[in-house]
């Protein structure tokens, strides 16, 4: 169990607060996510001064996180990947300094690896202009109004369409979605866990390594190695591949319609390496929340309980007792 003064604040801004919040969510280690306003010189401020420009804070979330589960530096990645490094002026189609993107360090450890990050990104050549992310130190942090929080789940049509409308995700999908090396896969994999992870194939019921495991332990991303779901909830649903009743965090999951085969299903795949796992139905156990996620055992790699320490996840032994 984490203590609660091991855990650790991180606040970037990057545009919108509502679309900050989803990036983060529901990931191993993230114990909270607020929205609000920092950076500026007006006390309490509200929505609609920081919006007219005259209070100098920026709309940001600050993250409660755990550093043992989940590094500052993996936090830095995700914020990279979630706004366009290169527009100081606001974010997509967001105009203005209360939309101005940055990283505001909580300590010396963060600042200078927030000062790392932004110089690899800078020097990668992924982007043809400056990185304009400024990197300040954290002030005063402001929640915002109670209907600014979670307004992702609270709106979720409203959130979605002004999502898509801003240009943002189409930003992030043409900037940052790093195409695969096929190649390698395929030396790593074996071919079943290659048609599997990135062809959307189906291995063969009742023939596949997990479906009737009962060891404790946990099972991780075949392509990734990101923790994905445990042995204590996996249940027997007689289908012939493994059956759990929820992932290990949500957000390490993704969830997609899939059309596929003449059916309407809902598609799973983990969110760190995009491999397709398998499919999430709604004829789970009533007492667990009713749902069904179907996984493939080639999607998957199973570590024993005992072997938890020595490959590295120590931390997950909690979630198998």
């Amino acid at each position: 169990m984490t203590h609660k003064d091991s855990l650790q604040l991180a606040t970037f801004a990057g545009g919108c607060f509502w679309c900050m919040v989803t990036p983060f969510e529901e990931l191993p280690g993230i114990h909270g996510i607020v929205s609000g306003y920092t950076g500026g010189h007006t006390v309490n401020p509200t929505y609609e001064e920081v919006c007219s420009e005259t209070t100098g804070h920026a709309e940001a979330v600050q993250i409660t996180f755990d550093p043992e589960l989940f590094p500052y530096g993996k936090l830095l990645d995700i914020y990279w990947k979630s706004v366009d490094p290169t527009d100081g002026g606001g974010q997509f189609h967001d105009r203005g300094s209360s939309y101005r993107p940055a990283i505001f360090y909580h300590n010396e450890e963060q600042r200078a690896e927030a000062e790392a990050s932004k110089e690899a990104l800078q020097n990668s050549g992924r982007f043809g202009k400056p990185i304009a992310v400024t990197i300040e130190p954290a002030e005063v942090f402001y929640p915002a109004e109670e209907y600014h929080q979670d307004y992702h789940n609270k709106n979720p049509l409203r959130y979605k369409y002004y999502r898509q409308g801003s240009g943002r995700d189409a930003f992030l999908e043409n900037n940052w979605n790093t195409p695969k090396d096929k190649e390698e896969l395929r030396k790593r994999l074996t071919p079943m866990q290659f048609e599997v992870t990135q062809n959307k194939g189906t291995e063969p019921p009742f023939r596949n390594e997990f479906y009737n495991n009962t060891e404790p332990g946990l099972y991780v991303d075949i392509v990734s190695g990101a923790p994905l779901f445990s042995s204590r909830d996996q249940f027997d649903a007689g289908c012939g591949w493994p059956s759990f009743s929820q992932p290990l965090n949500r957000g390490s999951v993704q969830e997609h319609q899939d059309f596929s085969h003449g059916m309407f299903r809902i598609e799973v795949r983990s969110r760190e390496a995009d491999s397709h796992l398998g499919h999430v139905f709604d004829d789970g156990p009533k007492a667990t929340g009713g749902l069904r996620y179907c996984i493939n055992s080639a999607s998957l790699r199973f570590i024993p309980k005992d072997k938890l320490e020595e490959e590295g996840y120590g931390n997950y032994l909690s979630e198998i007792e």
